[in-house]
C-alpha cells in the first residue's frame, strides 16, 4: 500500500512540474540545459556511390548506433510506434498529462501499474542520459529532460534521436542496426511483422531479444499488434498475418565491406563520421565474394586483389586490397592495390599500341618469334620456347616476349613511358636507371590502381582519366594528349577482344590481357569492356615465390568470375573508327608485310611521315558544285602526311583503285551532307564531313 502511494505522489509529482513549466522556469532551463551534445556520438560509417552501407565502426563505448533520421525509415513503423508508445506524441509538451492521470488511477484502483504514462520525449531524455538507478527523482529529472528537450528541438528531431538510440539488445542501439542486425536490410521498407518486432524490443531489449528469447519476443510482438490504436495504422486482418509470421532465428553481421579504403577513410578524417565513396555495394559484395572464393583454391599466404573502374567517370566501383582483411596468413591487412609490383606481361599492349600508331605494323604484319640479342639483353617467352614467323594479332595473344621487345626497341622505351605519363600512371624504375627494353616484360614496378588506370585510358578510346574512389583520391578527367591514337586503340583493343577465355570460362566480349612477373611472383590479368575496366592481381604480399601461378592459368579465371558476377553486365567494346578496318596480309602495302630491322637498327620501312591528314574540303566546308543544278563538277581531294598508297571512301564506300598521290578527285551523287575518309598504308585514318551545294 505504502509503495503505491508512493508511486501516485511520484505521478503527482510529474503533474506539478508540467504545470511549473507553464508559469516558467527559464532560467533552470538555461543553467542545467540537457545533454544534447552526447546524442551526437554515434558509429562512424562508410556509404557506396548510393548511400548504402558499407562498413560501420562501433562507438568508443562499443556500440553499433547508426545515425538514423525518420526520412530512412519506413513510415508506417514510426505511425506503429506513435501509436503503441506516445498516441498523443504531437500534441504534448513532453509529458502527457492524461496518460499521468490515467496511469495513476489505474495504479489506486487495480493495486498495481496497468500502463505507464512515459512519452517519447521522456524516453529520448533518459537514453541521453542514463541513469542507474530508477528512483522518482531520476524520474523527475526525466521530465524535466523531456520538457528541455521539446522547448529546443521539432517532433522530427525527437523522432529522429528516438530512433537512433533506442536499444534493441546486446549492443545494438537504434533501429538500422537493429534492422540490419536482424533482418539484414535497411528500415526503409519493412513488414508489419518487423515494424511490430522493432516496435516491442525497446521495452525490454535483454529479455525479448528474438535470438536469445524467442517466446518472450513473440508474445511481445502479438501485444503491439492487438493495440487497437496500432490495428488502425496496419489495416484490417493485417495485424493477424503478421502475428504468424516467423521471427528472425539469428543476429546477423552488419555489413563490412571495402576494409582498406573504409580504414583509409577514418584515418585520414578521424572526425568525420559518415564518408561517402564512389563504390557500389553490388559491385563490392561480389568482387570480394569471387575474392574470398579464389583465395580458399591458392595456396597459403597467396592473395587476391582486384579494382573496378567506371571509364567515363573514373569512379572506382570495386576495390579489394586483399582476399580477407583479417587473415594474418596472408598478410591480408596490406592493401595490394596500392603496392609497387612487377607488371609482367601487362604493358605489352601499349608497346604494340606505339607501333600500330607509327605505322610499323598492321594486325597482320609478320614478325619473327626467334631468339634475339637486343646488346646484351636476350628476352625468352614464358615457356622457353618460339613459334618462328607469326602475325602481330598472333604475338600479341599469345604474349610472346621476342616481338614484344622488337617493337619496344624501335619505338623506344622513353616513349612508352611518356605516354603512360600522359595517364598519370606512375612507373617505378630502379634508382639511377634510364628506361630499357626490360620495362616491356616487367622490369618497373606500378600498381594494381594505376594499371587499371592506363587500362582505363585504352578503354576510354584513349582519353586519360584519373581514377578515385572518393577518399584515397578523386575521380576526373586528365586535361592533355590522347594516350594513342583511335586507330591504334582499337586494333590493340580488336585483338585482345579475341583473346580465347581461360579454361571453364565463358566467352564475355571483353578485351584482356595477362601478365606473370619473373619469379612466379605476381599474376596479373586486366580486362575491359565499353564501359569497365577491370584489374586482378594475385600473389604474396610479402614478395615471395609462388611456383605454378600464371597470369592465363590463375589470375585470369578470377577476372572472367568478378566480370561476371560484379553486377554490371557487359557493355560492347566501341565499334572502328570510321575508315579502319582489319586489313589482310595480301592487300598489305609491301613495307608493311614483314616487321624488320636493318643491320644498323633502323626499322626498314620509312615510318617518319605524319598521320594522313584532308586539307582540302576542310571540316565543315559548303562546297558548291551546281549539284542542285544536276550537273555536279568532280570535287577536288587533296591529302598531306600519311604513307602511300591511300584508299579513299566516300560516305563509306571506297572509291575505284588505290591512288600514291596526294590528290585525287570524286564525282558526288547530289546535294547534302557527304563524309570523305583516307585510309594510308600503314592503316591510319583522316576523315571531314561537308555539305556539297
Amino acid at each position: 500500500m505504502k509503495r503505491r502511494w508512493t508511486i501516485v505522489i511520484g505521478l503527482g509529482a510529474c503533474l506539478l512540474m508540467a504545470g511549473a513549466a507553464g508559469v516558467g522556469l527559464d532560467w533552470a532551463d538555461r543553467a542545467y540545459p540537457p545533454p544534447l551534445e552526447a546524442a551526437e556520438v554515434t558509429s562512424r560509417e562508410v556509404l557506396d556511390a548510393n548511400g548504402e552501407l558499407l562498413r560501420a565502426f562501433a562507438t568508443p563505448q562499443g556500440r553499433w548506433r547508426l545515425s538514423t533520421i525518420i526520412d530512412q525509415v519506413d513510415p508506417r513503423f514510426v505511425r506503429m510506434l506513435v501509436a503503441y508508445e506516445d498516441r498523443r506524441f504531437y500534441d504534448h509538451g513532453g509529458i502527457d498529462v492524461i496518460a499521468i492521470g490515467r496511469a495513476a488511477w489505474q495504479l489506486v484502483t487495480h493495486g498495481r501499474i496497468v500502463s505507464g504514462a512515459s512519452t517519447l520525449s521522456m524516453q529520448v531524455a533518459r537514453l541521453i542520459e542514463p541513469r542507474a538507478n530508477r528512483s522518482f527523482s531520476a524520474k523527475i529529472l526525466q521530465v524535466a529532460r523531456a520538457m528541455q528537450i521539446e522547448r529546443r528541438l521539432s517532433k522530427r528531431q525527437i523522432l529522429d534521436l528516438y530512433l537512433t538510440h533506442a536499444p534493441y539488445g546486446g549492443n545494438l542501439e537504434g533501429v538500422r542496426a537493429a534492422s540490419l542486425a536482424y533482418f539484414g536490410k535497411e528500415p526503409r521498407r519493412l513488414s508489419v511483422s518487423e515494424a511490430a518486432l522493432l516496435v516491442a524490443l525497446p521495452q525490454s531489449p535483454e529479455s525479448r531479444r528474438p535470438d536469445r528469447h524467442r517466446v518472450a519476443a513473440f508474445l511481445a510482438r502479438e501485444r503491439v499488434l492487438a493495440r487497437p490504436a496500432v490495428a488502425d495504422v496496419t489495416g484490417p486482418g493485417e495485424a493477424q498475418l503478421a502475428a504468424n509470421e516467423p521471427l528472425p532465428s539469428h543476429r546477423k553481421q552488419l555489413p563490412a565491406y571495402a576494409a582498406h579504403l573504409a580504414e583509409a577513410a577514418i584515418r585520414k578524417q578521424p572526425e568525420t563520421h559518415r564518408f561517402q565513396t564512389t563504390l557500389r555495394r553490388s559491385v563490392q559484395q561480389g568482387l570480394e565474394t569471387v575474392a574470398s572464393d579464389a583465395a580458399r583454391r591458392l595456396p597459403p599466404k597467396v592473395s587476391v586483389a582486384m579494382l573496378m573502374a567506371d571509364i567515363t567517370t573514373g569512379e572506382i566501383i570495386g576495390e579489394v586490397g586483399s582476399a580477407d582483411y583479417f587473415d594474418a596468413g596472408r598478410s591480408g591487412w596490406v592493401d595490394m592495390t596500392r603496392a609497387s609490383r612487377s607488371p609482367g606481361s601487362t604493358l605489352k599492349p601499349f608497346i604494340y599500341g606505339l607501333a600500330f600508331e607509327q605505322g610499323l605494323v598492321s594486325q597482320q604484319t609478320i614478325i619473327e618469334d626467334r631468339p634475339a640479342d637486343f646488346f646484351g639483353y636476350r628476352p625468352k617467352n614464358f615457356d622457353m620456347t618460339y613459334q618462328g614467323d607469326v602475325t602481330v594479332r598472333q604475338a600479341l595473344q599469345l604474349s610472346l616476349n621476342v616481338p614484344a621487345i622488337r617493337l619496344l626497341d624501335a619505338v623506344g622505351p622513353s616513349r612508352l613511358m611518356l605516354r603512360l605519363r600522359r595517364a598519370e600512371v606512375k612507373l617505378a624504375l630502379p634508382p639511377t636507371e634510364a628506361p630499357g627494353l626490360a620495362i616491356g616484360l616487367g622490369g618497373v614496378g606500378v600498381t594494381l590502381k594505376d594499371l587499371v588506370q592506363g587500362y582505363a585510358a585504352l578503354a576510354n578510346r584513349g582519353q586519360p582519366i584519373r581514377l578515385g574512389d572518393g577518399v584515397q583520391e578523386q575521380p576526373g578527367q586528365i586535361e592533355g594528349s590522347a594516350i594513342l591514337e583511335q586507330q591504334a586503340i582499337w586494333n590493340v583493343a580488336d585483338i585482345l577482344a579475341g583473346v580465347v577465355p581461360p579454361q571453364g570460362s565463358r566467352k564475355l566480349g571483353i578485351a584482356y590481357k595477362t601478365g606473370t612477373s619473373y619469379g612466379y611472383r605476381d599474376a596479373w590479368s586486366i580486362g575491359f569492356d565499353g564501359r569497365h575496366v577491370l584489374g586482378v592481381w594475385v600473389g604474396r604480399p610479402d614478395n615471395g615465390a609462388v611456383p605454378g601461378i600464371a597470369g592465363y592459368q590463375t589470375a585470369a579465371p578470377i577476372l572472367f568470375e568478378a566480370f561476371s558476377r560484379s553486377s554490371v553486365g557487359i557493355t560492347p567494346l566501341p565499334a572502328a573508327p570510321a575508315g579502319v578496318a582489319r586489313v589482310a596480309q595480301v592487300d598489305l602495302p609491301v613495307s608493311q608485310r614483314r616487321f624488320s630491322l636493318t643491320a644498323n637498327g633502323l626499322v626498314s620501312a620509312n615510318t617518319r611521315e605524319p598521320a594522313p591528314q584532308i586539307i582540302y574540303p576542310p571540316e565543315g566546308a559548303k562546297v558548291d558544285l551546281g549539284a542542285r543544278s544536276g550537273e555536279a563538277l568532280p570535287l577536288v581531294l587533296k591529302l598531306q602526311g600519311g604513307r602511300a598508297p591511300f584508299r579513299w571512301l566516300a560516305n563509306g564506300q571506297p572509291l575505284d583503285q588505290l591512288s600514291r598521290l596526294r590528290t585525287s578527285q570524286w564525282q558526288p551523287d547530289g546535294a547534302g551532307y557527304s563524309t570523305l575518309t583516307v585510309i594510308d598504308a600503314a592503316g591510319r585514318a583522316a576523315s571531314v564531313r561537308f555539305f556539297v551545294e
